[in-house]
């Protein structure tokens, strides 16, 4: 009997010990599968805009620095490919690309939201199913407008029939202002279909349009700090769902503060509220789930090196990473949204 009883031990206790032993191997083995794929090979990243707009500076600063935490650390190439406000990037990833993990997105946050909000007809992806690596900031975006246009509030911008730069329908400076317009009854004239915030904000240099909303606070501080100080550009209000302590100072208002009823409040924050994701970066659909965790890991190791967080305040670049599982929480709660708020801002922007 006793025999019998410590053979059944015996027994039992192998058992666990396999089962530890498969357990310390899995993670391991996966690793390596994942390493032997990458190892000698190119990963493209595709930023979905212009080159040096602020998606651009973000997309090539994750993309110097990602391969060394990816397993197999593959080379690393950025191309851009600017169109609709990142939708043709996307559509590319999602539909066209390999699904094999070696094509990374850097895409417009509005990109995401476009088969809720957007045409659904010219849409070929499913948001929810896209593999989100993470966002490499939660972003602030503002209303801007030229210094000589006699706007001094936001109250002022909202009255003046200002000319309003802007990209295609389903990007942050077209379909911000055109919420506004529909919300807090602003007139604007609203000039679309330049490329990106670059294109854009050249073309308020050089007086094409008076100012613009929608465009990443980042974006300006990077590229165009001197404009405020010097008077060139006005920032009016905040669009976003949490202000910034510097644009508090200044006493520039939250767009979102002037909504009226609740709907309006709903409806702004369906359109603000993918800012909390504000640089995202995805791969396709059906993406190897083994190297979709391995990217999502390395973006997040990335986005804590020491070099990259040196870089980026270089840059006055901000990084507040969000990790991919957080993104894709997100993303579904947006898609949850009540139909008739939906439906009502689908028509405050101008989609059918």
């Amino acid at each position: 009997m006793r025999q019998g009883f410590a053979t059944r031990l015996c027994v039992i206790v192998s058992i666990f010990e396999l089962a530890a032993f498969a357990a310390s191997k899995g993670p391991a083995t996966a690793r390596e599968a994942v390493a032997t794929f990458y190892r000698g090979k190119t990963l493209q990243l595709v930023i979905g805009s212009s080159a040096g707009g602020g998606h651009d500076l973000y997309g090539r600063l994750v993309a110097r620095y990602i391969g060394k935490y990816i397993p197999g650390n593959p080379n690393v190439v950025v191309s851009n490919m600017a169109g609709a406000a990142s939708i043709v990037a996307t559509q590319h990833i999602a539909v066209a690309a390999p699904k094999d993990g070696t094509i990374i997105g850097a895409i417009y946050p509005g990109a995401i939201m476009e088969p809720l909000l957007g045409d659904k007809g010219k849409i070929k992806y499913d948001a929810r199913k896209l593999g989100y690596i993470g966002s490499a900031n939660n972003e602030l975006y503002v209303c801007i407008v030229r210094g000589d246009a006699g706007v001094k509030t936001f109250e002022d911008f909202l009255k003046g029939g200002i000319l309003m730069g802007a990209s295609a329908a389903g990007g942050s400076t077209r379909d911000f202002p055109a919420l506004l317009m529909d919300t807090l009854g602003a007139n604007f004239k609203i000039v679309s279909g330049y490329p990106g915030s670059s294109e854009i904000l050249l073309a308020v240099e050089k007086g094409e349009v008076q100012g613009t909303c929608g465009i990443g606070w980042s974006t300006i501080q990077v590229q165009r700090a001197q404009w405020v100080c010097d008077g060139l550009i006005k920032v009016v209000a905040q669009e976003g769902m949490k202000s910034d302590p510097e644009l508090d100072r200044m006493k520039e208002p939250m767009a979102l503060s002037f909504a009226k009823t609740p709907e309006m409040r709903q409806m702004m924050e369906l359109c603000y509220g993918p800012l909390t994701f504000g640089r995202p970066f995805i791969v396709a659909p059906d993406t190897p789930p083994e190297r979709l965790e391995a990217l999502r890991k390395a973006f997040m190791d990335a986005m804590k090196d020491p070099d990259l967080r040196a870089e980026a305040q270089k840059m006055k670049l901000e990084v507040d990473p969000l990790s991919g599982a957080d993104v894709t929480t997100t993303v579904a709660r947006m898609f949850e949204t009540p139909a008739d708020v939906v439906q009502a801002t689908r028509v405050a922007i101008g989609s059918k």
